[in-house]
C-alpha cells in the first residue's frame, strides 16, 4: 500500500470514527472513539507531512544527496563542572531543525554525534577514549540556538585534566623528565638541544653564536686559573 492510499484509508477512518461519534450517547463510549479519532488524526497528519517530503524530493531529486553529503565536526569547546564534562558544538540553524535529526550516543568511553539535514549537509563527529568513565544513562544532549550541548555525565567529581587519554599521554610526551639525582646543566643542555633541532635557521645561528661564546669565556677562565 503506497503513501497516497494509506492517507485515503486514514480519511475514511476519521469519516466513519466521526459519524459514530455523533450517534454515540454513553460517555465511555464517547471518549474511547474520542482517543481513537486522536490517533488517527496524528497518524493522518504524519502521513501528510510525509507525503509532502516526497513531494519536495520529486520536484528536486539533488535534495537527497545533498542532505546525504557528511562533513565531520573537528571544532568544539569544552568545560566541566562537578558532576558534568561540557561539550559545546557551534552549528549554525540547528536548533531550527527536528529533535529527531539530533543523534547523540554514548558509552562508558565515548560519544558519537549525528545531525541529519542541517544546510544541506550531515555533520558527525566521534569521540573514543574519554579520560574518565561516564554515566551514559545520565549523560544527555541539549539543544539551543545555534549550539548543540553535549553533557557527559561523571562517574565520580574528579576534576578531568583534558578530554580523552589520548591528549593526556601527548600532553605527558612533551613534559620534560624531572629527575631529581641529575645533573642541571644536563636539563638545561636538552632543552637547548630540543629548541636547536626545531628552530629555524636563525634560532640555530643565535645558538651556536652563545655556545661559542660560552666556550670561549670559559676557556679564558680556566687560563686565568693555570697562570
Amino acid at each position: 500500500m503506497d503513501l497516497k492510499e494509506q492517507i485515503s484509508q486514514l480519511e475514511a477512518d476519521l469519516q466513519e470514527l466521526s459519524s459514530l461519534l455523533e450517534k454515540a450517547e454513553r460517555k465511555r463510549v464517547q471518549d474511547l472513539l474520542k482517543q481513537e479519532q486522536k490517533k488517527v488524526e496524528k497518524e493522518l497528519a504524519t502521513k501528510r507531512q510525509q507525503q509532502q517530503q516526497q513531494a519536495r524530493k520529486d520536484a528536486d531529486p539533488s535534495a537527497a544527496s545533498k542532505a546525504a553529503y557528511t562533513v565531520k565536526i573537528t571544532s568544539y569547546a569544552w568545560d566541566q563542572s562537578e558532576k558534568f564534562v561540557k561539550i559545546y558544538l557551534d552549528l549554525k540553524d540547528v536548533h531550527k531543525i527536528s529533535s529527531e535529526n539530533v543523534e547523540v550516543e554514548f558509552t562508558e568511553r565515548s560519544f558519537s554525534v549525528l545531525i541529519k539535514d542541517l544546510n544541506g549537509k550531515n555533520h558527525q563527529m566521534t569521540v573514543l577514549n574519554l579520560l574518565h568513565p561516564i554515566n551514559e544513562k545520565d549523560s544527555y544532549k541539549k539543544v539551543k540556538t545555534d549550539i548543540l550541548l553535549i553533557m557527559l555525565k561523571k562517574e565520580t567529581t574528579k576534576k578531568w585534566e583534558c578530554l580523552t587519554a589520548v591528549e593526556k599521554r601527548s600532553k605527558e610526551k612533551d613534559k620534560p623528565s624531572m629527575d631529581e639525582n641529575a645533573d642541571p646543566s644536563d636539563g638545561l643542555m636538552s632543552m637547548l638541544k630540543k629548541i636547536y633541532e626545531d628552530g629555524d635557521d636563525e634560532m640555530k645561528r643565535t645558538i651556536n653564536k652563545a655556545w661559542t661564546e660560552s666556550q670561549d669565556k670559559k676557556k679564558r677562565g680556566e687560563d686565568l686559573m693555570d697562570f
